[in-house]
């Protein structure tokens, strides 16, 4: 007898209803989820395998780099190696050398400790594996597809090289969101670049496609480092500071006098000498420049941070870049007073000058009414606050400089308040993208630029572009360029501090909304306008006022900041309740 469809139907649903919903994914599938969280792009790759190198007490590490990292990335090192039993462990799942009970979770000594790296990168990846231990007479290589071991075989070796290709064929979803090979790069270089300065004892080699990128021998300490990195005259921009106490040691490179930078690309901060992001560190050294730092402007530092790894918890992130302290409170205030009072003690005369609003000849003590600007005559009628006013300007100007970057200027019906770093920005932006009017200064004695590799590199690829707004450069290889020519704008003492801010600018990714040529104007402009706390001259706001009557929108910055607000008396009336 046939049951009935009604019958089949029924049991099938009461099944469905008991069976178990949850279960164990596969092991390949959990190893890959597991890559996800610890291998974002080729640098992470790059990151974890270098910090297996220096565990392994190498002081010679070299990276090769082919197409952004996507079809090869090779690390080799001059460490201790490993035995053919060990090799064949280190890719299991949490396999580790570096913690043998639960206690040393919490007193973390070594730049790796999860135990994740190779198999993660073994599970998205093909990877060749060449070791030998210090103490063995043949080495061992290891080839590794989709996480499973393909062979295993003998070899002349020394130290350890750990080679990757083809990086996440195993999961073409993730690899098609892989950036450019020049933004992989970026990743990379600056992966290495960050390692290099931390770990100042070990010689580090980055080649990529088959080109020498970076070379840096052993240095005698972090200052070195630096230099080798940046240069001699980046590193004499920045002030060297040392305090211990509460337990904590720190020693840090931090801006010196007026070498402040408009982006934050050159702030890294290193705790037990492993690089991380910690907003409450950055915050206590802005606290620290507090009165001293420009509005829109930002210091340089390289802070290293020594603490008992029994007070900070490493283990907060899978890719270890954060950190979390025992005592916060005790870090954050450590941190704050050695920077404030290294500061105080040897800026003092810079925070005098910054705090103190300089009188001068040049600045009227009152509006007195001599040449007054002649308004439109409908002025007095005007009402509420304008952004947008049409002024006549005479050539001599009553102004009274009100401190920071703000004039106020007398007319008949009421008085303009000018904001002149931005109506300074507005006209040199308009120069730059027009090239009308822009004035370049050749220089007699061309000056020679050492530039991080990162930013040598863009800067580079945009000489052209650069070439338009005055900047005439040159290569001179090893990461410096010879400069020919800037606009006069420009000083020439901070020609470093403006180049490495566009290269970071150009890294960072042009706006959507405005072309590659419209953003570095804009950049460029906001470099060379004149600074707040600048006293103008009588003759100087005449011109300034005059060229900014001359511009396309002489009431906006390139930003879309305001570069004058008219208050006419009628407006004064209503603030004072007098109407």
């Amino acid at each position: 007898m046939l049951s009935s469809p009604r019958v089949d139907l029924t049991s099938t649903l009461f099944l469905q209803c008991f069976m178990p919903k949850i279960k164990i994914l596969p092991l390949t599938l959990r190893n890959k989820i597991a890559a996800g969280e610890v291998i974002e792009r080729p640098a992470s790759v790059v990151k974890e395998l270098i910090e297996n190198s220096i565990d392994a007490g190498s002081n010679e590490v070299s990276i090769d780099i082919l197409k952004g990292g996507r079809r090869l990335i090779r690390v080799s090192d001059n460490g201790t190696g490993m035995t053919r039993e060990d090799a064949l462990l280190a890719f299991e799942r949490h396999a580790t050398s570096k913690l043998l009970h639960e206690e040393d979770l919490f007193n973390i000594r070594t730049m790796g400790f999860r135990g994740e790296a190779l198999s993660s990168i073994a599970s998205v990846a093909k990877i060749i594996l060449t070791t030998c231990s210090r103490n063995s007479r043949s080495g061992t290589e290891i080839d590794i597809y989709d996480g499973r071991i393909k062979q295993v075989k003998d070899t002349a070796s020394v130290g350890t090289t750990v080679e990757v290709q083809d990086l996440f064929s195993t999961i073409p979803a993730r690899k098609k969101f892989l950036k450019s090979d020049r933004t992989e790069l970026y990743h990379i270089i600056d992966t290495v670049t960050r390692t290099a300065l931390s770990h100042s004892d070990i010689h580090f080699r980055l080649t990529i496609d088959n080109e020498e990128t970076m070379n840096l021998p052993r240095a005698s300490g972090l200052r070195e480092r630096i230099m080798q990195i940046y240069g001699e005259e980046f590193l004499n921009g920045l002030e060297e500071v040392q305090a211990e106490g509460s337990g904590l040691s720190l020693h840090v490179f931090i801006t010196s006098g007026e070498h402040f930078r408009k982006t934050r690309s050159h702030q890294m901060i290193f705790v037990n000498r492993r690089p991380v992001k910690d907003p409450s560190i950055a915050h206590a050294v802005y606290r620290a420049y507090e009165g001293i730092l420009p509005r829109d402007e930002h210091p340089v530092f390289f802070l290293y941070l020594e603490i008992d790894p029994g007070k900070a918890d490493f283990n907060v992130h899978p890719t270890k870049r954060e950190i979390r302290f025992a005592d916060k409170e005790i870090v954050y205030r450590f941190i704050l007073a050695s920077i404030r009072n290294a500061i105080k003690k040897t800026r003092i005369k810079y925070a005098k000058d910054f705090m103190e609003v300089p009188h001068t000849h040049t600045s009227s003590p009152s509006l007195s009414p001599y040449s007054a600007p002649v308004y439109p005559q409908d002025v007095s009628q005007s009402e509420g606050v304008s952004e947008n006013m049409e002024f006549s300007y005479m050539p001599h100007i009553p102004y009274l400089y009100l401190g920071g970057t703000f004039l106020a200027l007398a007319g008949k019906g009421g008085f303009t308040l000018i904001d002149q770093h931005a109506a300074h920005e507005r006209i040199l932006y308009e120069k730059f993208l027009k090239g009308i009017g822009l004035n370049v200064h050749r220089l007699l004695f061309p000056q020679q630029v050492k530039l991080s590799r990162n930013e040598y590199r863009i800067i580079i690829e945009h000489q052209p572009v650069l070439g338009e707004f005055g900047f005439e450069t040159d290569d001179f290889g090893h990461e410096s360029i010879i400069v020919r020519s800037l606009p006069v704008s420009i000083e020439l003492s901070d020609i470093r501090g403006i180049l490495s801010d566009i290269a970071s600018f150009l890294l960072e990714g042009i706006p959507p909304d405005k072309s590659l040529k419209e953003a570095l104007a804009a950049r460029i402009a906001c470099h060379s306008s004149v600074r707040g706390n600048k006293i103008l001259n009588q003759e100087e706001v005449s011109k300034l006022i005059t060229d900014l009557e001359k511009t396309d929108q002489p009431d906006q910055c390139p930003h879309g900041r305001p570069t004058r607000i008219f208050l006419s008396l009628d407006d004064l009336r209503k603030m004072f309740k007098r109407t």
